[in-house]
């Protein structure tokens, strides 16, 4: 009986625990639908994430962008602006030069003349050098080929070489013609105060005497000077002091 007793219990327990079991098996099926939901929904928020990172950083990027835009149209306004204006003040040239170009016109040819004038009055140094640059103005101002900016900037050219003769010594090869005799020799001009002439072997030294408009001699004593500033012209040594024969300034008449 007692071997009855405990097979009937055993089959009652195992009755009872059935649905049980299955309960468990439900509840473990659930569960593991559950795991694979939730990582499946982890990886969409994850990939959300990615995707709202993306698009964070082009939003900055697009903000820095439009912020580039705005000063780059910002800065070709104010130079657009600034065009504007400049081609107002060149319309404006435009319309100036005409008269502009009517007022310049008698102004070269008074400077072409006096140049004339200047080279004639002064001392007869590069006598042909000179000449030829007055003869060129005059031809500058008959070219029809050349702008008045042209035939200015020539003339000024022209005037600045003879401005550089006020400032300077020169020296160079020639010939005069003394007491009816043809003289070759050196020339030694200082600024435009002193114009004098020696030949190679010492034997002549002469001086251009403004007032009478020829050539006269020169106290020997000044021979070594000459020759001194002859080679100072030369660049042959360096700048001294040294004496010349200078008439003493008159009062204007």
């Amino acid at each position: 009986m007692k071997r009855s007793a405990i097979l009937g219990s055993a089959a009652l327990l195992a009755v009872l625990c059935a649905p049980a079991q299955a309960q468990f098996r439900s509840a473990l099926q659930e569960a593991e639908t559950t795991a694979r939901e939730t990582a499946s929904a982890q990886q969409q928020i994850d990939q959300l994430d990615d995707q709202t990172a993306s698009l964070l950083n082009d939003y900055r990027a697009n903000l820095k962008q439009l912020e580039a835009a705005r000063r780059y149209n910002a800065s070709l306004t104010r130079n657009i602006e600034a065009q504007e204006r400049q081609v107002v003040r060149l319309r404006e040239d435009i319309e100036n030069v005409e008269g502009l170009q009517r007022a310049m016109q008698p102004l070269m040819e008074d400077m072409v003349s006096r140049f004339g004038d200047l080279v004639d009055a002064d001392l007869p140094f590069l006598a042909t050098e000179r000449n030829d640059r007055a003869a060129r103005l005059e031809g500058v101002l008959e070219n029809p080929e050349m702008s008045a900016a042209q035939r200015y900037r020539l003339i000024v050219e022209a005037y600045q070489i003879e401005g550089e003769y006020g400032r300077t010594i020169g020296a160079y090869d020639g010939a005069v013609n003394f007491n009816g005799e043809e003289l070759t020799g050196e020339f030694l001009r200082i600024g435009r105060i002193a114009l004098m002439f020696k030949t190679p072997d010492d034997s002549t030294l002469l001086i251009y005497d403004q007032g009478a408009g020829d050539w006269t001699n020169l106290n020997r004593s000044y021979l070594q000077d000459v020759k001194y500033a002859l080679r100072m012209a030369k660049e042959q040594t360096a700048p001294d002091i040294f004496f010349v024969p200078v008439k003493p300034p008159v009062a204007a008449q």
